[in-house]
Protein backbone atom coordinates (compact mmCIF):
# COMPACT_ATOMS: atom_id res chain seq x y z
CA UNK A 1 0.00 0.00 0.00
CA UNK A 2 1.65 3.46 -1.08
CA UNK A 3 2.21 6.18 1.77
CA UNK A 4 -0.13 8.68 2.30
CA UNK A 5 0.88 11.82 1.00
CA UNK A 6 1.00 14.56 3.38
CA UNK A 7 -1.37 17.06 3.26
CA UNK A 8 -0.08 20.73 2.71
CA UNK A 9 -2.36 23.68 3.00
CA UNK A 10 -1.79 27.00 0.92
CA UNK A 11 -2.79 30.38 2.02
CA UNK A 12 -5.11 32.14 -0.71
CA UNK A 13 -5.25 35.61 -2.23
CA UNK A 14 -8.35 37.21 -1.71
CA UNK A 15 -9.68 39.57 -4.17
CA UNK A 16 -12.55 41.78 -4.68
CA UNK A 17 -13.40 41.15 -7.82
CA UNK A 18 -12.11 38.07 -9.82
CA UNK A 19 -13.87 36.71 -13.12
CA UNK A 20 -13.79 33.69 -14.52
CA UNK A 21 -16.83 32.27 -17.38
CA UNK A 22 -19.31 34.22 -17.11
CA UNK A 23 -19.17 35.19 -13.68
CA UNK A 24 -17.26 38.52 -12.03
CA UNK A 25 -17.49 37.99 -8.28
CA UNK A 26 -14.95 37.65 -4.94
CA UNK A 27 -12.81 35.28 -4.98
CA UNK A 28 -10.22 33.82 -2.79
CA UNK A 29 -7.89 32.07 -5.46
CA UNK A 30 -4.96 30.68 -5.94
CA UNK A 31 -2.42 30.59 -9.37
CA UNK A 32 -2.57 27.09 -10.55
CA UNK A 33 1.39 26.50 -10.35
CA UNK A 34 1.09 26.22 -6.64
CA UNK A 35 -1.06 22.87 -6.04
CA UNK A 36 0.32 21.75 -9.00
CA UNK A 37 4.14 21.85 -7.44
CA UNK A 38 2.85 20.41 -4.16
CA UNK A 39 1.44 17.77 -6.08
CA UNK A 40 4.61 17.23 -7.81
CA UNK A 41 6.21 17.10 -4.54
CA UNK A 42 4.32 14.18 -3.73
CA UNK A 43 2.16 16.63 -0.70
CA UNK A 44 -2.11 16.80 -1.41
CA UNK A 45 -2.76 20.45 -1.41
CA UNK A 46 -5.44 22.29 0.08
CA UNK A 47 -6.35 25.77 -0.13
CA UNK A 48 -6.65 28.09 3.21
CA UNK A 49 -8.56 31.41 2.46
CA UNK A 50 -8.47 34.09 5.37
CA UNK A 51 -10.22 33.43 8.25
CA UNK A 52 -10.76 34.11 11.73
CA UNK A 53 -7.03 34.69 13.37
CA UNK A 54 -8.36 32.20 16.12
CA UNK A 55 -9.20 29.19 14.05
CA UNK A 56 -5.77 29.18 13.08
CA UNK A 57 -4.01 26.76 15.97
CA UNK A 58 -7.37 23.97 14.62
CA UNK A 59 -6.41 24.48 11.02
CA UNK A 60 -3.06 24.13 11.44
CA UNK A 61 -3.36 21.02 13.92
CA UNK A 62 -5.04 19.30 10.99
CA UNK A 63 -2.06 20.42 8.17
CA UNK A 64 0.95 18.20 7.61
CA UNK A 65 2.91 21.24 6.62
CA UNK A 66 1.81 24.86 5.28
CA UNK A 67 2.66 27.40 2.36
CA UNK A 68 2.54 30.71 2.54
CA UNK A 69 1.86 32.56 -0.65
CA UNK A 70 3.30 34.93 -2.43
CA UNK A 71 1.03 38.36 -3.12
CA UNK A 72 0.95 41.87 -2.12
CA UNK A 73 3.15 43.83 0.38
CA UNK A 74 2.82 43.62 4.40
CA UNK A 75 1.16 46.20 5.93
CA UNK A 76 4.53 48.27 7.72
CA UNK A 77 2.60 49.00 10.62
CA UNK A 78 2.91 45.20 11.60
CA UNK A 79 6.51 46.10 11.44
CA UNK A 80 6.50 49.97 12.99
CA UNK A 81 7.35 51.13 10.02
CA UNK A 82 5.27 54.33 7.94
CA UNK A 83 4.18 53.27 4.32
CA UNK A 84 6.63 54.06 1.70
CA UNK A 85 5.77 55.80 -1.58
CA UNK A 86 6.00 52.73 -3.53
CA UNK A 87 4.58 50.35 -0.77
CA UNK A 88 1.03 48.91 -2.21
CA UNK A 89 -2.30 48.70 -0.29
CA UNK A 90 -2.72 46.48 2.68
CA UNK A 91 -4.04 43.49 2.87
CA UNK A 92 -5.35 43.29 6.48
CA UNK A 93 -7.01 40.35 6.45
CA UNK A 94 -4.45 38.45 4.68
CA UNK A 95 -1.66 39.91 6.78
CA UNK A 96 -4.04 38.88 10.53
CA UNK A 97 -4.64 35.20 9.28
CA UNK A 98 -1.55 34.71 7.52
CA UNK A 99 0.47 35.73 10.99
CA UNK A 100 -1.75 33.34 13.10
CA UNK A 101 -1.42 30.98 10.80
CA UNK A 102 2.52 30.93 11.05
CA UNK A 103 2.59 31.77 14.89
CA UNK A 104 0.13 28.71 15.25
CA UNK A 105 2.74 26.19 12.93
CA UNK A 106 5.86 27.56 14.76
CA UNK A 107 3.84 26.84 17.96
CA UNK A 108 3.10 23.37 16.89
CA UNK A 109 6.40 22.59 15.12
CA UNK A 110 4.87 22.11 11.98
CA UNK A 111 6.68 22.46 8.88
CA UNK A 112 6.70 25.85 7.22
CA UNK A 113 7.45 27.09 3.36
CA UNK A 114 7.48 30.93 2.67
CA UNK A 115 6.94 32.27 -0.88
CA UNK A 116 7.84 35.76 -1.10
CA UNK A 117 5.17 37.68 0.79
CA UNK A 118 5.19 33.97 2.77
CA UNK A 119 8.94 34.76 3.70
CA UNK A 120 8.56 38.63 4.21
CA UNK A 121 5.76 37.81 6.75
CA UNK A 122 7.30 35.20 8.65
CA UNK A 123 10.59 37.31 8.94
CA UNK A 124 7.71 39.97 10.62
CA UNK A 125 5.85 37.54 12.55
CA UNK A 126 9.03 36.63 14.49
CA UNK A 127 10.09 40.68 15.40
CA UNK A 128 12.16 41.26 11.72
CA UNK A 129 11.60 44.04 9.39
CA UNK A 130 11.66 45.03 5.58
CA UNK A 131 13.07 47.10 3.09
CA UNK A 132 9.85 48.58 1.58
CA UNK A 133 11.39 49.21 -1.96
CA UNK A 134 14.23 48.07 -3.04
CA UNK A 135 17.01 50.53 -5.03
CA UNK A 136 17.37 50.19 -8.61
CA UNK A 137 20.38 47.78 -9.13
CA UNK A 138 20.72 48.37 -12.59
CA UNK A 139 24.14 46.42 -13.91
CA UNK A 140 23.98 44.01 -11.29
CA UNK A 141 22.34 41.17 -14.04
CA UNK A 142 20.05 40.74 -10.74
CA UNK A 143 16.32 41.41 -11.88
CA UNK A 144 13.66 41.06 -9.07
CA UNK A 145 10.54 41.11 -11.23
CA UNK A 146 10.12 42.03 -14.65
CA UNK A 147 6.80 44.38 -15.89
CA UNK A 148 3.45 44.27 -14.30
CA UNK A 149 2.66 40.69 -14.48
CA UNK A 150 5.84 39.38 -15.75
CA UNK A 151 8.51 37.35 -13.48
CA UNK A 152 12.03 38.54 -13.53
CA UNK A 153 14.95 35.72 -13.31
CA UNK A 154 18.08 35.84 -11.04
CA UNK A 155 20.95 33.84 -9.95
CA UNK A 156 20.30 32.30 -6.02
CA UNK A 157 23.36 31.69 -4.35
CA UNK A 158 22.44 29.17 -1.48
CA UNK A 159 24.85 29.43 1.87
CA UNK A 160 26.76 26.20 2.20
CA UNK A 161 25.73 24.43 5.26
CA UNK A 162 22.25 25.59 5.28
CA UNK A 163 19.12 23.35 5.08
CA UNK A 164 18.45 24.74 2.15
CA UNK A 165 22.09 24.61 0.26
CA UNK A 166 20.88 20.54 0.79
CA UNK A 167 18.20 20.73 -1.46
CA UNK A 168 19.69 22.91 -3.88
CA UNK A 169 23.46 22.50 -3.42
CA UNK A 170 24.50 25.06 -5.91
CA UNK A 171 24.07 28.69 -7.51
CA UNK A 172 20.28 28.67 -9.27
CA UNK A 173 18.58 30.82 -11.58
CA UNK A 174 14.84 31.75 -10.31
CA UNK A 175 11.89 33.45 -11.16
CA UNK A 176 10.96 36.36 -8.88
CA UNK A 177 8.74 38.76 -8.68
CA UNK A 178 9.18 41.67 -5.62
CA UNK A 179 10.12 45.01 -5.03
CA UNK A 180 10.70 44.66 -1.10
CA UNK A 181 12.69 42.02 1.05
CA UNK A 182 14.06 40.93 4.23
CA UNK A 183 16.05 43.92 6.09
CA UNK A 184 16.62 43.23 9.96
CA UNK A 185 16.21 39.48 10.41
CA UNK A 186 13.74 37.75 12.93
CA UNK A 187 14.54 36.09 15.87
CA UNK A 188 16.45 33.25 15.21
CA UNK A 189 16.47 33.48 11.23
CA UNK A 190 19.60 33.03 9.47
CA UNK A 191 20.10 33.87 5.76
CA UNK A 192 20.29 30.99 3.74
CA UNK A 193 20.31 32.44 0.66
CA UNK A 194 21.73 35.63 -1.04
CA UNK A 195 21.03 37.52 -4.75
CA UNK A 196 23.90 38.95 -6.73
CA UNK A 197 23.56 42.41 -5.78
CA UNK A 198 23.16 41.33 -1.62
CA UNK A 199 19.33 41.03 -1.62
CA UNK A 200 18.27 38.08 1.15
CA UNK A 201 16.69 35.69 -1.18
CA UNK A 202 15.92 32.71 1.74
CA UNK A 203 16.16 32.49 5.36
CA UNK A 204 15.67 29.65 7.63
CA UNK A 205 15.15 28.76 11.74
CA UNK A 206 17.61 26.55 12.92
CA UNK A 207 16.36 24.55 15.89
CA UNK A 208 12.66 24.79 15.33
CA UNK A 209 10.86 21.90 15.68
CA UNK A 210 9.91 21.41 12.37
CA UNK A 211 11.69 22.72 9.10
CA UNK A 212 10.87 26.80 9.10
CA UNK A 213 12.18 28.09 5.35
CA UNK A 214 11.18 31.04 3.64
CA UNK A 215 12.48 31.84 -0.21
CA UNK A 216 11.91 35.08 -1.73
CA UNK A 217 11.65 33.97 -5.27
CA UNK A 218 8.58 32.01 -6.75
CA UNK A 219 8.86 28.17 -7.22
CA UNK A 220 6.03 27.37 -8.57
CA UNK A 221 6.63 29.29 -11.37
CA UNK A 222 9.50 27.15 -12.46
CA UNK A 223 10.55 23.67 -13.06
CA UNK A 224 12.17 22.93 -10.14
CA UNK A 225 10.62 21.23 -7.15
CA UNK A 226 13.04 20.51 -5.13
CA UNK A 227 11.94 23.28 -2.64
CA UNK A 228 8.86 21.93 -2.23
CA UNK A 229 9.88 18.23 -1.95
CA UNK A 230 12.08 19.68 0.62
CA UNK A 231 9.19 20.59 2.66
CA UNK A 232 6.81 17.51 1.87
CA UNK A 233 9.28 15.44 3.07
CA UNK A 234 9.76 17.35 6.84
CA UNK A 235 5.81 17.07 6.45
CA UNK A 236 6.14 13.07 6.63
Amino acid sequence: MPEPRPLIGVSTYLEAVARWGVWEQGAALLPSGYHRLVQRAGGLAAMLPPDEPAAAAAVTARLDALVVAGGPDVEPVRYGAAPHPMTGPPARERDAWESALLEAALEAGTPVLGICRGMQLLNVVLGGTLVQHLPETAGTGCAHGGPPGVFGSHVVKPVPGTVLARALPEAVTVPSYHHQAVDRLGRGLVPSAYAEDGTVEAVELPGAAGLVLGVQWHPEAGDDPRVMETLVRAAR
